[in-house]
């Protein structure tokens, strides 16, 4: 996820509010959620951790329809999977680690939806359970290198009879 200095880097970047209306603050991040800008994505982040979760929300949904981002799905399902700025859809959380776990990206973002969307298949999480298609994602994600997934996998391998 990104760094602090690259979200600071971020915020000290941002465009002028000047054109936006009084009413919104300098956190606001509305001059994002349709800008054809890639780097939106990572807004879409400190518009979250901001309380700003409508823009988060709109931003990250902006990002998954126009390039198929993996990390915006990946936040977008955990704002699903919490229920904030959103109502809270399990299964709405597993749709998008699914999507995500599907994408190959240079970022390594869908290694970490393999590995929670593997998660998500072994607890039966807005999905019903399926320990072996778990397995396969997990696997997957761990030689990828998220140990996480390996140590998930090792427990999963330990419970079986």
């Amino acid at each position: 996820m990104p760094t602090l200095a690259l979200l600071l880097a971020l915020l000290l970047a941002a465009p002028s509010h000047a054109q936006e209306s009084q009413d919104e603050g300098d956190l606001s991040y509305k001059a994002y959620v349709h800008s054809d800008k890639r780097i939106k994505c990572l807004y879409g982040y400190a518009a979250d951790k901001t309380g700003d979760h409508a823009a988060a929300v709109a931003i990250f949904e902006d990002c998954i329809r126009r390039w198929n981002d993996v990390y915006s799905m990946i936040w977008l399902a955990q704002l699903y999977e919490t229920g904030i700025g959103v109502t809270k859809d399990l299964a709405q959380a597993t749709a998008l680690m699914r999507r995500g776990a599907h994408v190959n990206d240079d970022a390594a973002y869908a290694r970490l939806a393999r590995y929670h969307y593997g998660v998500a298949l072994a607890e039966g999480r807005g999905t019903p359970q399926d320990i072996p298609q778990a397995k396969t994602w997990l696997r997957r994600a761990a030689q990828e290198g998220v140990r996480e997934a390996a140590d998930y996998l090792a427990r999963l391998d330990g419970a079986a009879p």
